[in-house]
């Protein structure tokens, strides 16, 4: 065992954060046509719902995946104006 100090990690971006809230900041953040352009799978497409990407995204383990990844950059990187504010301009 070592004696040396641990250095802190920094906070896991997706604990605690369930799947409904990663939909729910993506389509915030990009809209459903954004989203459906980024990540292009059927419940993003086409007439789209957070309950019907939740239904697929939890048997869909690839699309899940994506979900996470773009959710993790989105964080990563946050918008310095907010969407509405950007589209006014």
């Amino acid at each position: 065992m070592s004696d040396a100090p641990t250095t802190p990690r920094p906070p896991d971006p997706m604990h605690g954060v369930t799947l409904k809230a990663m939909i729910e900041h993506l389509v915030e953040r990009y809209g459903w046509d954004g989203l459906g352009e980024r990540i292009t799978i059927r419940c993003f497409t086409h007439d789209p719902s957070v309950n019907s990407s939740l239904k697929f995204l939890r048997k869909t383990p690839w699309a899940r995946e994506k979900v996470e990844s773009l959710y993790r950059h989105s964080v990563a990187h946050p918008r310095k104006t907010p969407r509405d504010a950007a589209a006014g301009e």
